[in-house]
């Protein structure tokens, strides 16, 4: 199971999001949903749930939601493993970031991910091979 591409948590919700101010941020995100070598992990799933359940404005249904998490269950999905805790650990360490974010750019090596996708992570730093991209700034790179 690998993927060239990760998806962050944010990316994935603004694939769901119906906010009309979002709309160039959605269409964005599903892009990048629909290209080819993405995947994503147990950790954004379960943060994505969260945040249309409880986030959105409106909230999603948990039926609604559920249906989002099937779509993105065919993608490859990293699984949270205690191999998984202990690479983000190395990683939280070494770069000083928050575990949560650490995570994230674990599964990415999971995958074998070269890029990641988010908003909330330093766009164009690399971590151990592991490129972040804002995929909404302007001139962003995105898969074709």
């Amino acid at each position: 199971m690998t993927a060239e591409y990760f998806l962050d948590t944010n990316v994935v919700a603004y694939a769901a999001s119906a906010r009309s101010e979002d709309a160039a941020k959605t269409a964005i995100a599903r892009r990048l949903l629909l290209a080819d070598s993405v995947g994503t992990s147990a950790q954004v799933l379960q943060e994505f749930f969260v945040v249309a359940t409880r986030k959105f404005q409106p909230p999603l249904s948990i039926a609604a939601a559920e249906l989002y998490l099937d779509a993105l269950e065919r993608l490859p999905v990293a699984p949270l493993t205690t191999g998984l805790v202990h690479l983000a650990i190395r990683i939280q360490e070494r770069y000083q970031l928050s575990y949560w974010d650490a995570a994230i750019l674990a599964a990415a090596k999971e995958l074998a991910a070269t890029v990641v996708y988010s908003e909330d992570l330093n766009d164009g730093q690399a971590y151990d091979g592991v490129t972040v991209i804002n995929p909404f700034r302007p001139g962003a790179t995105l898969p074709a």
